[in-house]
Order: structure tokens, then sequence, then C-alpha cells
């Protein structure tokens, strides 16, 4: 028979509170070999990242790829790591922290806001378990993956459920899939891209660079390609570019299998060797600056289309926490959590005084 986590800590004369969950990929701790090697063990070895038979895989991974990527993946985050730590980290935190400060001015009631990591810290049963703490019985989980895919967005969903599989008493639960188009998410892009052009100059050629997944995934029934490409028509539409001003690519592929083309390595490689003299390159599919950005595309990616014949490069940061970012991810975490009585649009909040006075009567404590 299971043995089920209990509710001990649970008090009757505490109010009731809107738990919200923001979740990214993750990150190692440091940029050590080791700290990598850690990582990438969790991040590899999960089944939705790499659909390949579990032994063969488990193989692979620890016999070929541990041994060899950990070391070499140590020296891309040493390029960009910070004082404070991890781009990914620091920039997701202050994500969380904004997202928290407006929904507070307008959640009636308690609020909690954690943030958490598929991989590495802060972990998801930890982040859980501190928003069990604080009384979160309706829970919000939000990825902050834009486009869906079971590689990234179903991860999460696997993650948080296993640990509510333990709780003897789940809390209400709502997870939000994806917002790939949503007119802020959409609008927020074009204004974080018109700025940029603004300051640094308007490139020829603008890229939407999104991570990459294998194309038996696509095939499979995995939305992602297809998302990826409403959210780049739906920029350029709001920019007004025509057809030869943009392209879309994908980037980040390991291994020998055919991924989701072009190839964003490929698409630069070409540009340069046609003597373009400037491109413009985003990557939308990230809600925050990390390895794949910041060292793939601002550093390995500008010295390939220069060294292969190319001008400028400039890369237009991830939303990261501007504030028409948060206000998006504000209005969405609002209108999923419609009809729970934190939004005002219903009633039934539980009265925690009464509750604590009927529970004494009965002989409980508060």
């Amino acid at each position: 028979m299971p043995k089920y986590q209990g509710e001990t800590g649970f008090r009757h004369a505490a109010p009731d509170a809107l738990g919200v969950l923001l979740v990214n990929l993750g990150t190692p701790g440091e940029p050590s070999t080791s700290a990598v090697r850690r990582y990438l063990a969790e991040f590899l070895g999960d089944a939705r990242v790499v659909e390949a038979p579990r032994l063969f895989w488990w193989l692979v991974l620890n016999l070929v790829i541990l041994r060899i990527r950990p070391a070499r993946s140590a020296e891309a985050y040493e390029k960009i790591w910070t004082e404070a730590g991890s781009p990914l980290l620091l920039n997701s935190e202050l994500i969380a922290k904004g997202l928290a400060e407006k929904l507070s001015g307008r959640i009636e009631g308690e609020l909690a806001v954690e943030l958490a990591m598929s991989y590495g810290a802060p972990a998801i049963p930890e982040a859980l378990e501190r928003l069990r703490e604080k009384n979160v019985r309706r829970l919000m989980v939000l990825p902050l993956y834009p486009q869906y895919s079971g590689t990234t967005t179903a991860t999460v969903f696997d993650r948080v459920t296993r640990v509510l599989q333990n709780r003897r008493w789940i809390p209400e639960f709502r997870f939000i899939n994806q917002y790939h188009d949503e007119p802020a998410y959409i609008q927020a892009l074009a204004r974080s891209i018109r700025e940029h052009r603004e300051e640094h100059g308007a490139g020829k050629r603008l890229l939407f660079s999104f991570h990459g997944i294998p194309q038996r995934y696509f095939l499979s029934g995995d939305p992602y390609h297809c998302q990826s490409q409403k959210t780049a028509r739906l920029v350029a539409e709001e920019l007004g570019l025509g057809p030869d001003e943009w392209l879309l690519s994908f980037q980040s592929r390991v291994g020998r299998e055919e991924w989701l083309r072009p190839y964003t390595d490929e698409t630069l490689q070409a540009w340069g060797e046609e003597r373009l003299e400037s491109v413009d390159v985003v990557c939308p599919g990230f809600s925050a600056d990390c390895l794949e950005t910041l060292e793939e595309i601002a550093m390995q990616n500008r010295e390939l289309f220069e060294e292969a014949g190319g001008g400028r490069l400039s890369y237009i940061p991830c939303l990261n926490a501007r504030d028409d970012h948060i206000e998006c991810l504000t209005e969405l975490v609002r209108r999923h959590a419609s009809g729970w009585p934190e939004t005002g649009s219903e009633p039934g909040a539980r009265d925690p005084l009464k509750s604590a006075d009927l529970a004494r009567a009965m002989g409980a404590g508060d």
C-alpha cells in the first residue's frame, strides 16, 4: 500500500493561498566539469528529452557523453558566468520577483510565487514543499517556454505531478501549456527588437533562432515546430517585415540524426559567404538569456558568420525581466486563474477564522 505525504502542518486559522510555480530548464551550480556532469546526467537522462531505448541510451550517456561533453560545456559556461552566478538562474529569479510584485496588486488574498528548475536547483520538489508550507491550496504552474514541446513543457508536467502523486491532499491544479501566440508576448518581442534596432541599427536580415528538436519528434506529433513558425510570423507581421527580410532557423542540435531545419549555424555560414553586411538574431523560444543565447549565438555563431565573410552580427537579448514581459506573464496567470476566489471573479474562499472556530469546537487545533 502506498505511503502518502501527510499534511501535518496544515493550520485552519491560516488563510488559503494561491501558489504560482514558475519553471525553467535548469543550470549547473557552477561552471566546473563535475557540476556540469551532474547537470547533464539529470537533463540528458530524462526520457522526454532523449527518446531512445533506455538501456542503450544509458550506456551511451554514461560511457561516452558524460566522459567527453562536461569539460567542453564547462568551458562554455565559464565564458558567460557572472560574479552573481548563472545568467539563466539570475534572469529567471528576476522574472519571478517581477511577477510576484505585479500579481500581488491584482490578486485578492494570499499569494506565493516560487521559481524552480526542471534540472538542478532550485528543484521542483523543494519549491512545491515551500508552497505547501505557505498553505497553497490552488496551484498554477507556468513553464517558462512560450512554445510547447514534449522535451520541455511536458517534462515540467511530469516532474510536478510526480511530486503531487505522493501527496495525500493535492491542491487544485492548473497548468499553462504555452503562450506562443499571446498578443502581449508578440508585442513585447516586437518592441524589444524595434528598440534594439533603434539603438544599434537594423541589420539587413532578422533571424529568429529557436532551439531545435529531432525531426522525428515533430513527425510524431510534437507541435513545437508549428508554434515556433507562428511566433516568428506574428512578430514579423507586427514589425512590418517583408518575406525577404527575415528567416526562422533552429539551433543547438546534437548527434547525427536529422533535426528541424534550417539549422542556425548553416544559415549564418551561408549568409556570411554571401558577404551580408549585417544581421540581427533573436531567440524567441528562450524566456531568459542562457548558455544557448549568450555563448552559442552571441559568441560561437557571431564568429562563424564573421569568419565566413559576413559583417556584423547583432544579438538581441531575450525578454528576461522586461516590464512588458512580466506584464504578459501576469495577465496570463490571472486569466488562467479565472474562477478561483483570488481573482475576485467567484466567491468561495475559505474563511480561516470561522474554519478555526469550527475546528476547535470539534476538538481540533488551529
